[in-house]
This record gives C-alpha cells, sequence and structure tokens, in this order.
C-alpha cells in the first residue's frame, strides 16, 4: 500500500512538474507580430476620427481595442515612387538618406567586387524579417515589396509577391474630363489592374493571411506576418457595391481644394508627375469628387479584408498573445491643395494613420506625440527580444505604448521630396522650403489643420521661421543630407 501510494505521489508530482513546465513554456512564449500595411493611404481616412465621411468598421475596431498615434509621420523620398523611399526605410530601420545608400547597396549586382557583395551580404542579413528570424520567429510575407532585395529569400514562408502597383491603362488618366463621358471605371474588370489574375489583390491577400494563421499555430515558433496591401494605390479599383456606398453627393471637396497649386512647378508636381496626370489640369470639383469617390471605396473594401484577417486571428486562439500595427507608407492628396500625388510635403501626403494593439497597450487610446510610422521596426525587435543591428536609427514604440513615458524621441519631424522640397515640423509649427524658388510657407498645424493660412512672410513670425530653419539644418546634418539651403535662403539664419 506505501510503494503503490508512493508511486501515486511520484506520478503526481511529474504530472505537476509536466503542467509546471507547460505552463512556463506559456509565460515564456514569445509573442506574435501582425504588421498590416496599406499604400497611399491618409491619416484622415480612419473612420472613427471623424474626419472624413467614410466607414472603416474594421479599422475603427482596432482602433477600439488599441491605441492610435495622431502624428505618425514619412520622411519623404529620393525619388517619385515615395513608396520605394518609404519601405527601405522600414525594412532597413536607416533613416532616409542612408535607406537611399541601403538600397543601392541592396541593388548591386553580379558584378559586384568582393567588398561590395560583403556589403550586400550584411545589409541583406540585417533587413526587418532576417532579424526577425534569428530572434526565433517564423517570417511570413504576402502584398506589396518594392525593396531592392528578393523577398522570397528575406522570408521563410511567401505568397504572391507583388510590384509596385497593379498596371494603370491610359484610360485612368486625365480624367473625368468636364462634359465629357468618363473612359474609365472603378468596377470594369476589362481594366485589369487590382482584377489581373482573377481576383481583386487585397482579396488574394486577405486570403493569403488567413491560410497562413491557420497553420502558423501549428508550429512552435511565434510569427512574424508582413501583409502589405496594394489598396488604395492607384489605380482604385473596388467592387461596384463599394463604390455605389459613395454617392457624389456623399463626398466633399477638401476645404483646402485650389484650380491649380501655384508652385506645383517648382515642387516637382507638374502635369508631368504621374501621380499629377491621373486627374486633369485645371482640377475641377467633379474630378475631384469621382477621385476620392474611388479612393474611400477601394479603402473601404481593403477594410473588409482586413476585417477577414482579425477574425482568422481571432479564431485561431492566438490574439491574446499577438501585437497588432497598421498604418501606410504615406498619405495622398487627392485634391487637397490642387494635388493628387503623395510627391508633397503637406499633411495629407507626410502624416499616416497608425494604430497599435497587443499585450498592455491601452484600448480606445490616442498619443499626440510624433513618431515616424518607421518606428515599427524597431518596436517589433523589441518585442522579440532580437538584437537590434547597429544600423537601426528609428525609435521603438514600447515605452510610449507602455505608458512608461509621454516623450518620443522624436522632436522635430523631418521632411525631404528630392532636392526640390524641405520641411520640418516642431510643435503647433511646419515650415515648408521650396529651395528652387527661394520660397518659404509657415502654417500653424494645430490652428490650422489644413494649411491654408501661410504665415511665413509675417512680421510677427520672423523668429518661428528662423528658429524652425536652424532646427532644420541641424536635421540635415544629422540625416546626411548634402542639399545647400543656405544659398536659396540666405536671410533666413
Amino acid at each position: 500500500m506505501k510503494q503503490i501510494t508512493i508511486q501515486v505521489i511520484g506520478r503526481l508530482a511529474a504530472v505537476a512538474a509536466v503542467c509546471l513546465a507547460l505552463g512556463q513554456v506559456q509565460v515564456e512564449a514569445k509573442p506574435n507580430v501582425l504588421f498590416l500595411f496599406a499604400d497611399d493611404q491618409c491619416f484622415e481616412t480612419i473612420g472613427s476620427l471623424g474626419l472624413t465621411d467614410i466607414d472603416t468598421p474594421n479599422l475603427d475596431r482596432l482602433a477600439s481595442r488599441g491605441t492610435q498615434f495622431s502624428r505618425a509621420y514619412n520622411m519623404g523620398s529620393w525619388s517619385g515612387a515615395v513608396c520605394v523611399a518609404s519601405r527601405h526605410m522600414l525594412i532597413t530601420g536607416r533613416h532616409i538618406w542612408r535607406a537611399q545608400t541601403a538600397s543601392q547597396t541592396l541593388r548591386s549586382g553580379k558584378k559586384s567586387t568582393d567588398e561590395q557583395k560583403a556589403a550586400l551580404e550584411k545589409e541583406f542579413n540585417n533587413l526587418w524579417p532576417q532579424v526577425m528570424g534569428r530572434a526565433g520567429y517564423q517570417t511570413f510575407f504576402t502584398g506589396k515589396w518594392h525593396i531592392q532585395a528578393p523577398a522570397d529569400k528575406a522570408f521563410q514562408v511567401t505568397r504572391h509577391i507583388r510590384g509596385g502597383m497593379p498596371k494603370q491603362t491610359p484610360q485612368g488618366y486625365n480624367r473625368p474630363l468636364p462634359d465629357k463621358p468618363d473612359p474609365w471605371s472603378p468596377y470594369d474588370e476589362k481594366f485589369g489592374g487590382f482584377w489581373e489574375g482573377g481576383k481583386h489583390w487585397s482579396e488574394v491577400v486577405a486570403d493569403d493571411a488567413v491560410g497562413y494563421i491557420g497553420t502558423a499555430k501549428k508550429d512552435e515558433r511565434p510569427f512574424f506576418m508582413y501583409i502589405a496591401f496594394n489598396a488604395p494605390h492607384d489605380p482604385r479599383q473596388a467592387p461596384k457595391e463599394y463604390v455605389n456606398r459613395y454617392p457624389l453627393s456623399r463626398i466633399q471637396v477638401p476645404e483646402n481644394y485650389l484650380d491649380e497649386y501655384p508652385y506645383k512647378d517648382a515642387i516637382g508636381c507638374s502635369a508631368k508627375l504621374r501621380d499629377e496626370k491621373l486627374g486633369p489640369f485645371p482640377r475641377t470639383h467633379h474630378a475631384v469628387k469621382i477621385h476620392r469617390q474611388e479612393y474611400y471605396a477601394i479603402i473601404e473594401h481593403m477594410d473588409a479584408q482586413i476585417g477577414r484577417i482579425l477574425d482568422a486571428l481571432d479564431a485561431s486562439g492566438q490574439a491574446e498573445n499577438t501585437y497588432i500595427f497598421f498604418t501606410a507608407d504615406h498619405g495622398l492628396a487627392v485634391g487637397h491643395h490642387g494635388l493628387f500625388g503623395k510627391q508633397n510635403l503637406y499633411e495629407h501626403s507626410t502624416h499616416v494613420p497608425f494604430i497599435a494593439v497587443g499585450p498592455g497597450i491601452k484600448a480606445s487610446h490616442k498619443i499626440a506625440a510624433p513618431i515616424y510610422l518607421q518606428d515599427v521596426m524597431a518596436t517589433s525587435l523589441d518585442i522579440a527580444g532580437a538584437k537590434r543591428p547597429a544600423q537601426v536609427e528609428f525609435q521603438s514604440l514600447l515605452p510610449l505604448l507602455r505608458g512608461e513615458t509621454a516623450e518620443s524621441d522624436v522632436k522635430a519631424v523631418y521632411g525631404a521630396y528630392l532636392a526640390v522640397q524641405r520641411s520640418v515640423t516642431m510643435g503647433n509649427w511646419k515650415l515648408i522650403l521650396y529651395p528652387k524658388i527661394s520660397k518659404a510657407r509657415l502654417y500653424n498645424i494645430t490652428r490650422d489643420p489644413l494649411e491654408m493660412n501661410d504665415v511665413a512672410n509675417d512680421p510677427d513670425r520672423a523668429k518661428v521661421v528662423k528658429r524652425l530653419y536652424k532646427r532644420l539644418l541641424k536635421l540635415q546634418q544629422a540625416n546626411g543630407d548634402s542639399l545647400d539651403l543656405k544659398a536659396a535662403f540666405p536671410n533666413l539664419g
């Protein structure tokens, strides 16, 4: 009897040890990271913000579960394809001009010297998914890549790797013209674009993500998912039912609408720029309404696909141990200031939505501290407990998200586009400089969020201009920006 009791106690102890071990594994299990990435989505297009009459129930759902950063920015671009610069900053962790150098290194090919090949290998091995992989994560990608490196080698699992944008057709430009029939339709599948391959690309991305979530839980490793929608980039196509939800009577022309931006040629936003050619010159209220109708429709359609992904995550039982981040590579004008593209430094083009959800993150909360959208990379590395590569310049947002600090590392937001635009945003003020024509513009973005009242020439604001200009010069130096602003603005210093 005594022997049996000893055996039973021994078995119970063994079971208890196993349970304790399992519990310890569960406690120590690294959280998953789900990154949802939109293309060309302006910060104002989250329905719950009340800034635009648009329906985004699933992004609203994310916002209610987590924290929104109300001042998230992209630094700008070294090329007309702003998404290329934004995504290279994101994937390398480097600020704009050093990210440009990194992109050139990644692009170096078979004819490289041994030294160049070594630099390429080092750069590739320190890309975001590579670092997450070394931290013990299974890495997954689907959608828009646009990076000078092979996605199927950077990630362990990939599906439907897409290029920069679905193919646009000639009928999609310079439309609609006054008093003429519109030659293009956002839901006619004959124009290809998002429907090339037989199924809308946003739906394909969601299919890929949902399928992976179903299999990821079978792997003992946590997952890192990089889900990159091409939406709402043009051609802005969506099923007819979504377009019909936005009759033109529902669409408001932006209050800062202009028939033509007065400095468009000097800042690289002339009719020669592809994004600007989408709408006719001069702009019309009708054309802006049509393009915004299509913009809202494709965003809501993407939102529905995000809902499918969130539902699959909830159903998998992994949601409680998953950090979710949603943002976009940059914004878009679609009629603001007489512009249609993102090749400018106004808020509608540099300011993006940014939502974070996960363990320890407050629900229905907002943070006003300025950040860069690429901070998500450093944040995920901290979540993963990964060793951060030395070249990563962006900050981790975990101290802000956990309430450990109210201060951001970003004290002043730097902005740049080619050699024709520079900006700095500090506190309530934004200074935009156009060096090609020695033009300065100053806005109080708190009192004047639509940037309609330029006070750069107001004598009472001269000290503000000088203070911001001085900070911009320091940011140039810190970021390796060689553009000579002093030659164009000799009186601002």
